[in-house]
């Protein structure tokens, strides 16, 4: 394994080194040697960057969050617009909010004692966790359409959003057959919005 391979951008490269390793082989493979190995590089280089590989996968997650709190904006800003119907966003959301990276991701958390100790401290409250941060990006865009009167005002907007994500990881979750159909994910948002979102006429 050479020792002398300069990054450039260390740290991003490590991170989408993880990345990979993460979806190819699965979150139990994912060590500091893997890593270095997948990124050419010598296995100090994690660790000049890095406390240890718990600070490594902390610093992981949270870049990655960074992703998901982007497109959490990107469903607001859909909120009420005339390019789709609540199903329709929803449905773009879920797709897009469980790809690959944080499917993967999720159990990574849930299994690592220290990472999510280390994610709790670095955001208090809970921490990023991935599915909490889907859950607060539907509420919050379930929450505007109700406002907007294209979800029924006595919706009960927490226990739709966990329908929603609890449903939506089950059918993303199952790696070896690959991501679910579009026409699942949206027949699974249209099954839980079904009481509480007005239907356009045809």
């Amino acid at each position: 394994m050479p020792t002398g391979v300069h990054l450039r951008d260390a740290r991003q490269q490590l991170f989408d080194a993880a990345e990979r390793v993460l979806l190819r082989d699965g979150p139990h493979a994912l060590t500091s040697r893997a890593v270095t190995e997948e990124a050419c590089c010598a296995k100090g280089v994690l660790h000049r960057h890095f406390a240890d590989f718990d600070a490594f996968l902390t610093a992981l997650v949270l870049d990655r969050s960074a992703r998901l709190r982007a497109q959490a904006r990107e469903l607001r800003e859909a909120v009420g617009t005339g390019t789709g119907t609540v199903t329709d966003h929803l449905t773009e959301a879920l797709t897009t909010f469980f790809g690959p990276v944080p499917v993967a991701i999720i159990p990574l958390v849930t299994f690592r004692e220290e990472l999510r100790a280390r994610l709790r401290r670095a955001a208090p409250g809970g921490g990023p966790a991935i599915l909490a941060q889907i859950t607060e990006a539907v509420a919050a865009h379930l929450s505007e359409e109700r406002d907007l009167g294209r979800v029924a005002a006595d919706a009960d907007i927490d226990s739709l959003a966990l329908s929603l994500v609890g449903g939506g990881h089950l059918l993303f979750a199952d790696r070896d057959s690959g991501p679910p159909a579009r026409e699942a994910v949206r027949q699974l948002v249209a099954t839980v919005l079904a009481d509480v979102v007005r239907r356009r006429p045809d």
